[in-house]
């Protein structure tokens, strides 16, 4: 009997989410275990059973796969996967730097999902060109606009930043972010600190100069 790969599918869209069980059920190889609507709801189960791989959407209330990616990274087996479209630019990079082994498309064909699977179990990268080059792309641009010390933080810190300069309130920015309103705060209180200002006013006032006063 073939070794199935133990896999947890998690989109807060049910249609995808739905789908893809379908999907991978159509192959022996893969055994899925569940399916969530979000990263807490993936995170507290993957703490209390054996998964192989967990399948994840970046964009999920509660908590992002993101977040999900850097607890399962750090207190599980489970090896992130990361369900992505184009415009998740920014999350993709963070989700990597926090553990994912790779991320795919949505709307990719049935045995290239499959295959991304079977490589991440087996422990290698998954990283498609036509998103790479995109994420390059936006990179390039970002980094020539910012005026700020890029060095000092974090992709989605800066994330915080650009919103905060737009106008965002908290709550605003939590669920543009689809993260808690004391996630932002936290965020916003680590911003001030690492640029030593006083209040979010100037984070609006350093993000578009690059000065601190």
């Amino acid at each position: 009997m073939i070794e199935q790969i133990r896999v947890i599918i998690t989109d807060d869209n049910s249609f995808v989410r739905e789908g893809m069980k379908i999907i991978l059920n159509s192959y022996e190889e893969f055994n899925v275990l569940a399916t969530f609507q979000n990263g807490k709801e993936a995170v507290d189960y993957c703490m209390e059973n054996e998964v192989d791989v967990a399948l994840l959407d970046i964009r999920m209330p509660v908590m992002d796969g993101v977040e999900a990616t850097k607890v399962l990274t750090e207190n599980s087996t489970a090896k992130p996967l990361i369900l992505t479209t184009f415009d998740d630019d920014d999350y993709i990079l963070e989700a990597i730097q926090n553990g994912a082994k790779g991320y795919l498309l949505k709307n990719n064909d049935p045995e290239q999902i499959r295959d991304a699977i079977k490589m991440v179990h087996k422990g290698q990268n998954v990283m498609q060109n036509i998103v790479l080059d995109k994420i390059k792309l936006n990179l390039i641009k970002k980094t020539e606009a910012l005026k700020i010390n890029k060095a000092l933080f974090t992709d989605r810190e800066i994330g915080v930043m650009e919103l905060v300069a737009k106008g965002f309130s908290n709550r605003e920015i939590s669920k543009e972010l689809y993260i808690s309103e004391g996630t932002v705060a936290n965020y916003i209180s680590t911003i001030l600190s690492k640029a030593n200002l006083k209040h979010r006013t100037k984070i609006a006032i350093y993000y578009l100069t690059g000065k601190a006063e």
